[in-house]
């Protein structure tokens, strides 16, 4: 027994072993890590048989070949993971070591469940999220809890 690469904390062979052998990752953030677990295994079959239709014609087995082989993968954290219906969305960070220098990458990708099984669809590095808008209330507004009262009477103390 031995700990997944995913990062999990469960053990390789109850995670994501079996997505790898081909069973259907039971959400997006399994299939996720079962990818970032390919590229650590150099299982390139997974990585290319992972990719929803569209995805394949930009995909070159080549170049994963080549990530696979040179990097040195550190560990992977899941920031962000959401499913809606078929779409799903994993946000995560990792690092990995190449040429003797440490590369961080963070990453939005997004998945689709196509016949039961999720696939990747596309990613963005370093995603933004849309700024937030901060409205300032003055003393004398109303205050925003919906009390009826001043804001300087009620939250605004």
């Amino acid at each position: 027994m031995s700990a997944c690469p995913c990062g999990s904390g469960r053990d390789f062979d109850l995670c994501c072993c079996p997505i790898l052998a081909g069973e259907p990752a039971p959400s997006a953030e399994a299939l996720m890590r079962s990818r970032y677990t390919a590229f650590v295994r150099h299982d390139i079959d997974h990585i290319e048989r992972s990719c929803a239709p569209e995805t394949h014609a930009a995909f070159s087995r080549d170049d994963a070949v080549r990530v696979a082989e040179e990097c040195e993968w550190g560990p992977l954290t899941v920031m962000k993971a959401e499913e809606n219906g078929d779409d799903g969305m994993v946000e995560f960070f990792l690092t990995f070591r190449r040429d003797g220098e440490d590369w961080p990458v963070h990453e939005r990708s997004r998945f689709r469940r196509i016949d039961g099984r999720w696939l990747y669809v596309d990613s963005v590095l370093n995603p933004k999220d849309p700024p937030r808008r901060v409205v300032k209330v003055g003393r004398n507004d109303p205050c925003p809890c919906g009390s009826g009262r001043k804001h300087k009477a009620c939250c605004g103390r």
